[in-house]
């Protein structure tokens, strides 16, 4: 028996994608205490902390702290708080305005003080009202996006995939509900999810935090959402929000720096997910709660990689996804037992190496649009990814030495062709060639020696 090495078409980069990124239309800076959302009492507890846990501070920086403008805003919550002599002036900082006063807690706020941080101790970017991001979000609906066949083989023009692949992952993407991806490991399940990210394009709004009934909910995280532009709080008229933006009329209108411009989110976890963190983490310290996984990921790509190997049981993590996948909306509890309807734009996608008949039921996969198996590679695209690493890591490709290694290596071992044996293997040739200080080359020994580094003997 031999395996019979075909050239195969593999997917060329589009000259350009259908989805072309546009800056989203950034809500403008409030004016006023009204126009911020927040009452006098939120933002007053908030202008205290900051000052507390500074120590000393400027307008200025209240300002930038704060993300909220000093002038119809901060000042009035000053204003308040020196009245009640809650807070001193104690001189000034680059100049004689009242944004560079410098403000300290007075004796008489530092009793306050102790009330207000037993309610929360949260001192940061003001928070948008709860209505606000949900309103933002349905604005930023993912499945309001069109990926065309241009723009796939552009996503996925850097690495081998088949064409029958491609038109599988198409419609899946274009679903923006939900995805199935099933098959051996290393096949590149996780790759294909990245992928269908990259086509996610454009730029979503992501606030710092939001605010219900007085508790604050942390919702931009540095570690999820990979920002294009933070605001600040804007002093002048300008042409544009912020560099790159579309140019707009000079106006005294300012973006409202409260939201953070970022691409599409990407949130990705695998086996260590608890199913505590799909619901509102509270911090008994500090007293806010932490956005569970799926609320970051709202208008993204929310991948659950290694599915079934996480320490709650699947048909727990699965019910748990019934609502949403259904409703396109979660109900996430507070610690005072109300409930809020969130927004589940989101599309979410389980990828697993094990058997679908052991993690699911009929009835899940029912409610999981697309579903795709991820195979292991044909010879001739197992060639094609040789070939194509190879090229990238700077290895001479052989035909021969492929033939020796799949002769060797894996028809007499009864070992399966894998899309990441190539990468892995190359990488071993690099290291095998470094340490005899030789150039690497496909030759048997190298060949040989690489496989015996790598493949394990089970049994």
């Amino acid at each position: 028996m031999t395996f019979r090495l075909h050239e195969i078409p593999t997917s060329q980069p589009a000259l350009r994608s259908s989805q072309d990124a546009k800056m989203p239309d950034i809500p403008a800076q409030p004016r006023s205490i009204v126009e911020s959302g927040l009452t006098m009492g939120f933002l007053t507890d908030l202008i205290l902390k900051v000052i507390y846990f500074t120590g000393s501070v400027t307008g200025q920086r209240l300002e930038e702290m704060t993300k909220l403008p000093f002038l119809g805003i901060i000042d009035k919550v000053l204003e308040f708080l020196k009245l009640e002599e809650f807070v001193d002036i104690t001189g000034a900082e680059g100049g004689f305005s009242e944004r560079s006063f410098q403000y300290v807690i007075a004796n008489k706020g530092r009793d306050k003080i102790h009330e207000v941080l037993e309610r929360s101790q949260y001192a940061g970017p003001a928070p948008v009202p709860f209505q606000q991001y949900i309103d933002m979000v349905k604005l930023q609906n993912v499945g309001e996006m069109v990926i065309d066949q241009a723009a796939i083989r552009q996503a996925f023009g850097h690495i081998v995939v088949s064409e029958k692949m491609l038109d599988k992952i198409g419609p899946a993407a274009n679903s923006a509900r939900s995805l199935f991806l099933y098959g051996p490991p290393g096949n590149g399940k996780t790759t294909i999810a990245e992928g269908i990210s990259n086509m996610l394009g454009g730029y979503v709004l992501i606030p710092y935090t939001v605010e219900i009934d007085g508790q604050i909910i942390k919702v931009f995280d540095p570690l999820n959402h990979q920002v294009v532009q933070q605001n600040a709080v804007g002093h002048a008229e300008v042409d544009a929000p912020f560099p790159g933006a579309p140019v707009r009329q000079v106006s005294s209108s300012f973006p409202d720096a409260r939201w953070v411009v970022c691409k599409r989110p990407r949130v990705v976890v695998g086996g260590e997910l608890i199913l505590e963190q799909l619901e509102l983490i509270f911090d008994p310290s500090a007293k806010i709660y932490e956005a569970p996984f799926q609320m970051k990921a709202n208008g993204g790509l929310f991948l659950i990689d290694d599915f079934g190997r996480q320490k709650c049981r699947p048909q727990d993590l699965l019910n748990r996804w019934i609502v949403p996948l259904e409703k396109k909306f979660d109900y996430l509890a507070l610690q005072t037992g109300k409930k809020l309807q969130v927004p589940f734009d989101v599309l979410i996608v389980f990828s697993t190496n094990l058997n679908p008949k052991d993690l699911v039921d009929d009835a899940f996969l029912r409610r999981i649009r697309h579903k795709i198996e991820v195979p292991n590679p044909s010879p001739a695209e197992f060639r094609s990814i040789f070939q194509l690493v190879c090229k990238q890591k700077k290895i001479p490709y052989s035909d021969d030495g492929l033939r020796h290694l799949i002769q060797e290596h894996y028809m007499k071992a009864g070992r399966d062709l894998r899309s990441c044996h190539p990468r892995d293997l190359c990488d071993q040739i690099l290291d095998e060639a470094k340490y005899r200080s030789i150039a690497p080359t496909m030759n048997k020994e190298l060949i040989d020696r690489a496989c015996e580094a790598y493949f394990v003997k089970l049994g």
